[in-house]
């Protein structure tokens, strides 16, 4: 059987899950991997638990780089950096040094503990970064869907990176399919995770809206039905309305699986999402 033969099945097989937003860690066994890049260093520890590691990619060739971290998702509850690598060697082979980390998930932990995991990851990333061909200040976060709460929390909310010792860390910030304003909690993922707040305004991104706010974009199908468009098109509203710097992409009919999906070769030509999040990341972190 051709290559070719082979990605067409391959397709095949993953068009569905992405559409259904069925488990993108498929991904990592049946996507192509983008060449330009690789995995330089594995589980990394920024904490004592077991899931406070993390992974670097970087491209294949020397160079020093800016810095991405990037955040999976899967309802707060889910989720592995071993079943994220093709996405994060696909924007590692765009030119950035790329860190994937685990957080610590639901049932286990609560609001704000994963959050404070990612605050943690990207202190201890500004950290090392020099160590490994990047540039600890040109450093952006990012992720999808509960992973993009996760970037954005960290992003608007300075307490947590103070916390972490890194309060100027963050220069960029984007955000793919991800859930800023859901109130009242309604779902199990969200209940779950959030449910015993003292304060559940503290859990909406769109609370921390400013103008001290780092540049973000946003991108969000409007075939989700996940997480609806309207969360992107609500934070970024809020923070241009605050006097920060907000970009929205909408794509129109995509659902909440297909964006982050966009990251693979397999699905790239069908949606703009790592082309949009790369000239992003070059316009603001130079």
């Amino acid at each position: 059987m051709s290559r070719r033969s082979l990605l067409s099945l391959a397709a095949g097989a993953v068009a569905p899950l992405a559409a259904a937003c069925s488990p993108l860690a498929l991904m990592e066994t049946l996507s192509p991997r983008d060449r330009g890049a690789r995995r330089i260093a594995a589980n990394i520890a920024y904490g004592a638990h077991e899931r406070q590691k993390l992974d670097l990619y970087a491209p294949v060739v020397d160079g020093t780089w800016p810095v991405v971290v990037f955040f999976y998702g899967g309802g707060w509850n889910s989720g592995s950096k071993d079943n994220y690598g093709w996405a994060a060697q696909a924007l590692a082979a765009k030119g950035f040094l790329v860190a994937l980390p685990d957080y610590r998930l639901v049932p286990a932990v609560r609001f704000p503990h994963f959050i404070e995991d990612a605050a943690a990851a990207t202190a201890h990333v500004q950290e090392i970064a020099g160590a490994h061909g990047g540039r600890p200040d040109r450093l952006a976060v990012g992720g999808h869907s509960a992973g993009a709460h996760l970037a954005m929390m960290i992003a608007l909310d300075p307490r947590y990176l103070g916390a972490a010792g890194a309060p100027d860390a963050i220069r960029a910030a984007f955000g793919i399919s991800g859930p800023y304003e859901f109130l009242p909690f309604d779902v199990a993922s969200s209940i779950n995770a959030f449910g015993q707040a003292p304060d559940p305004l503290q859990t909406q991104p769109i609370t921390f809206a400013s103008a001290d706010a780092p540049p973000l974009w946003l991108g969000h199908g409007t075939g989700d039905e996940t997480v609806h468009a309207e969360d992107a098109e609500l934070l970024a509203e809020a923070v241009n309305a605050a006097g920060g710097r907000a970009e929205l992409e909408l794509y129109p009919g995509v659902d909440h699986a297909t964006t982050i999906a966009a990251f693979s070769p397999l699905f790239r030509s069908r949606v703009s999402t790592l082309a949009d999040v790369t000239a992003f990341l070059r316009r603001t972190l130079g």
